[in-house]
């Protein structure tokens, strides 16, 4: 009888596929935005809908034939605030449902948790550790547990002891982030195979440090992530991941950690230990990705490239506000900035984008006047008024747009040279097609200012000048601005470091339980 059989507790045919019940929730959740993430924030995937999210399991990808893949529910939200209490409770209880119903038509061989690592839920810590906890009392002990994560997310002791193949990205922005669900898929279905439960090694290192101060497209971060494969390929390692972890939050739990799998335990803990300790060297080294400045010095910069014949188009992130991260997305300090600049909307100014403002409000004003029609309206700070109030904008109704999948209805308004985009609800206009869509080219556009760290892809590749502004926000890069209290301390860059930490790594052997089963 194989391993297979004896998990399920009846004989089986070689030829039986595993069972993989697919579940999962995802957000990043910034502690200081005053944004709440709620059910509009979660498009949810239910039954056969599931496998459709990933594009391996499509009929006749070989990884979809191999197993059973049962498909629960997941349900990933881009960044924003915590959660509403009442509906993480839902969604977890719907996950716990269907996998219930899943242990009843048969046992598990697998679950496949697909999260982010850094979801917040109002007056709850460590809400992954308290979703993977639950899933294991349902499936019981034996069947593996994979998650494939943000390297934003944050691992908790109760998350490491639970979770069998914790695996994240290798790149930032996440361009890898297919191809680490895929990666997590496989080894996954192989550990299942085997017939073992893999030993893995965990270290926590004490560093908490912004997205746009480590991505791998720079030092030292990129040499740091290529480390990984020759990691991987030694006899007895299965997985190799190092997680930054997530700043704008504010549990024990968020700091960096480094985590091994395998079968070799000495070779694993070496494994762990090894790149933690690389990471912890090259702790100093981190520094922004972009050009990083004030709001005024990137719109200088953008005139100056302007005044020499730079290319268009010139970025400026409004990164304190960055959606992507975890803003609120109504914060109007660079809006405000913005429209006070002469230059920006007096006779001859350069043409300007600057996305966005969410407000349902304004949104309803807007859409009850007509394209070419002067409008006054008072925009942003309905949920996020901390930073800064309401911005009267005065201009000309420049578009309207129905349906946006995530905005819902959006306004463009000139103002000189200036279009300030308002949408009715939140929306990270991080790609070239988010303007494009609305006939704002952005090529044809001088400055281009949008919520945003990093640059993602699309917007990296035009840009022909850039400032990563270092704007007041929810998600601040000015980390000590924040006022964190409940990290563990001390903790690099809030505090000195006499001596080097002990960067040791903790080892749960193969085949062993998670503590909670074992008793």
């Amino acid at each position: 009888m194989t391993h297979k059989d004896a998990l399920r507790g009846r004989e089986t045919v070689m030829a039986e596929r595993p069972r993989i019940a697919i579940v999962g929730m995802g957000i990043e959740s910034s502690a200081y935005a005053q944004h709440r993430a709620d059910y509009r924030d979660f498009p949810v995937l239910e039954g056969k809908a599931v496998l459709g999210r990933y594009p391996f399991l499509a009929p006749g990808q070989p990884l979809r034939d191999a197993a059973e893949w049962i498909g629960v529910f997941v349900t990933k939200a881009i960044p924003g605030g915590q959660v509403r209490a009442e509906v993480y409770t839902d969604f977890r209880a719907r996950i716990l449902a269907g996998l219930a119903g899943a242990v009843e038509d048969g046992p598990l061989d697998g679950v496949y948790l697909d999260i982010h690592g850094a979801m917040s839920v109002v007056g709850m810590d460590d809400a992954e550790g308290d979703l993977v906890s639950a899933v294991r009392q349902v499936v019981g002990p034996v069947p593996l547990i994979a998650a494939p994560m943000d390297l934003h997310g944050n691992i908790s002791d109760r998350f490491f002891h639970t979770v069998d193949l914790p695996t994240c990205f290798r790149m930032a922005p996440h361009e890898d982030a297919w191809e680490t669900r895929e990666r997590s898929a496989r080894d996954l279905l192989t550990w299942i195979e085997r017939g073992t439960r893999p030993s893995r090694a965990w270290v926590p290192v004490p560093i908490l440090l912004a997205g746009e101060q480590t991505s791998t497209r720079v030092e030292p971060a990129r040499s740091l992530y290529a480390r990984i494969p020759a990691v991987t390929s030694r006899t007895g390692v299965t997985d190799a991941s190092i997680w930054i972890g997530y700043a704008w939050a504010d549990e024990p739990r968020c700091h960096a950690s480094v985590v091994v799998t395998g079968e070799d335990e000495s070779v694993i803990a070496g494994a762990a230990e090894e790149l933690a300790e690389a990471l912890w060297q090259v702790r100093e080294e981190f520094d922004f990705v972009g050009p990083p400045g004030t709001l005024d010095e990137g719109i200088d910069a953008a005139l100056a490239h302007r005044a020499t014949g730079g290319g268009q188009p010139y970025l400026v992130s409004d990164s304190g506000d960055n959606p992507g991260a975890g803003g609120s997305g109504d914060v109007t300090w660079t809006l405000a900035r913005v429209l006070q600049r002469t230059d920006l909307v007096g006779p001859g100014a350069p043409r300007t984008y600057i996305a966005s403002v969410f407000d349902a409000v304004a949104i309803e004003t807007l859409c009850a006047t007509a394209v070419g029609e002067p409008v006054d309206v008072m925009i942003g700070a309905r949920v996020d008024d901390r930073v800064s109030g309401p911005v009267r904008v005065q201009g000309v109704l420049h578009s309207l747009h129905e349906a946006d999948p995530a905005a819902g209805r959006i306004a463009v308004i000139a103002v000189g040279g200036v279009h300030v985009i308002v949408t009715e609800f939140r929306k990270a206009f991080h790609g070239t097609e988010d303007f494009a869509r609305l006939g704002l080219e952005p090529s044809e556009a001088d400055l281009i200012v949008t919520k945003i760290g990093y640059l993602e892809p699309t917007l990296y590749d035009i840009a022909q000048g850039w400032t990563l502004a270092l704007t007041p926000g929810p998600v601040d890069q000015n980390l000590q601005r924040l006022g964190h209290e409940r990290i563990r301390r001390p903790m690099f860059p809030f505090d000195d470091f006499p001596e080097q930490p002990e960067l040791r790594a903790t080892v749960l052997p193969g085949g062993s339980l998670p503590p909670e089963m074992s008793a």
